[in-house]
């Protein structure tokens, strides 16, 4: 792919990266919902030794891809966090009733 010529092109290629990106954001989503039903108890949702593999993982592979780690672990930690708390809604929803 070419440099880019202008901001214009620059913002436009990010708004497609951006598109991308939730597109993956939504199997992702799909896949954190699976794994609910799986999970007995809130600690298992929370999963923290799952959560620092998953951190550890993603650092490496950042820094192997060129992205900033402290970037990609800021990022993921949010992503987590949100997914977490999307799966305990889940998770706390299924098992009243």
């Amino acid at each position: 792919m070419s440099d880019p010529e202008s901001l214009a092109e620059v913002r436009s290629r990010i708004d497609d990266l951006d598109t991308q990106i939730v597109a993956l954001l939504a199997r992702r989503q799909k896949l954190v919902e699976a794994a609910a039903g799986f999970k007995r108890d809130e600690h298992a949702v929370r999963a923290p030794d799952r959560v620092e593999r998953v951190i550890a993982a993603v650092r490496a592979e950042a820094t192997a891809a060129g992205l900033d780690a402290a970037v990609a672990e800021a990022v993921w930690r949010a992503m987590i966090t949100a997914f977490t708390e999307l799966e305990l809604t889940r998770h706390r929803g299924s098992t009243q009733g």
